[in-house]
């Protein structure tokens, strides 16, 4: 019976939203570049600087993708993504030979993390708000305890993650390339992310069709948690050093719901992916550009883009005519 669901799940999930985002995304910021004079942003540059503002918040809403698309979420990435950054450079401590145990340590956090929250929220039966809140409250909580700066450096080598590139292309768009790209791949062509939509559009239904529902809430989780993890790496290497507070200040958490709900993966779950996903991380890479070319202030961004975030779900939900977000 599960093979029935793989076959019958419609392919490009979410590719209107997406291409509608975008589309608005990009003319936002052209209109915006050509009305401020900063015509030098439509320039090879200024693009590639559009997209690496893609980076972090896109790694991290990749893997919150598939946990809201379980009918769950997470709320302990933010807390994740600093306990890796802090991890990565007191582990490595600016010594190269240390590059690969800091990134199997820092993957291996992320694993037990992840571990935690689905067997909290697919066993536990724990409302996954409550679960991951908690959850990130104790992890930031040892990193208030225990690290209360700058801690190590990372490697030199390591910082080509971020300031490095093939023919002009930086590393980290490559990196949120690829794996967006086996994100996408493993929801639409496998029999995992068939089961990912199943559980989340009726988990009673997908119960009965043999599926093991715990099993891929909690697969959904780890998943997340890795996802948060590549960010913080990521991270790590762009700042050159582990920061107990780069997670909480960057809103992660919050900002990786947001725009993967205005990419139109509804929280209900069982309806989205990853196109809408990136949809939603390039809006407000576009809108922080933009933000930026018109000199508006710091606080004000927040609130404009709280009232995009309302406006724009509000727009999907009426679309999509009975779905909430």
């Amino acid at each position: 019976m599960t093979t029935d669901i793989a076959k019958n799940k419609p392919a490009a999930r979410g590719l209107p939203v997406a291409v509608l985002l975008a589309g608005l995304s990009i003319g936002f910021f052209v209109a915006v570049a050509l009305a401020t004079g900063e015509v030098a942003q439509l320039g090879g540059q200024g693009i590639v600087g559009l997209l690496q503002r893609m980076v972090a918040l896109g790694l991290v809403a990749l893997g919150q993708t598939f946990v809201i698309l379980v009918g769950s979420i997470d709320l302990s990435v933010a807390a994740l993504i600093s306990a890796v950054a802090v991890l990565a450079s007191h582990v490595m401590q600016g010594d190269p030979a240390m590059i690969l145990p800091a990134i199997l340590l820092c993957l291996g956090l992320c694993l037990a993390v992840g571990l935690v929250n689905g067997v909290l929220v697919a066993y536990g039966g724990i409302n996954p708000l409550i679960a991951t809140l908690g959850t990130g409250l104790i992890v930031q909580g040892v990193l208030a305890a225990s690290f209360g700066a700058l801690q190590g450096a990372v490697a030199r080598e390591f910082q080509v993650l971020a300031y490095g590139g093939v023919l002009g292309v930086p590393y980290s768009i490559l990196l949120l390339a690829v794996l967006s790209l086996a994100a996408a791949f493993v929801l639409d062509r496998t029999l995992f992310g068939a089961r990912v939509y199943a559980v989340g559009g009726n988990p009673e239904g997908a119960r009965l069709a043999g599926i093991r529902t715990e099993r891929v809430t909690l697969s959904a989780h780890v998943v997340a948690s890795l996802f948060a993890g590549a960010s913080g790496l990521y991270l790590a290497a762009r700042l050159q050093s582990g920061t107990p507070w780069i997670g909480r200040d960057g809103i992660y958490d919050l900002e990786s719901i947001a725009v993967t709900v205005i990419g139109g993966t509804i929280l209900a779950g069982g309806k989205g992916g990853v196109a809408g996903t990136l949809a939603g991380v390039l809006l407000f890479a576009s809108l922080d550009a933009a933000f930026n070319m018109l000199g508006i202030d710091a606080f004000l961004k927040q609130v404009l883009r709280g009232a995009i975030v309302v406006a724009a779900v509000a727009i999907h939900a009426v679309r999509t005519k009975g779905h909430v977000a």
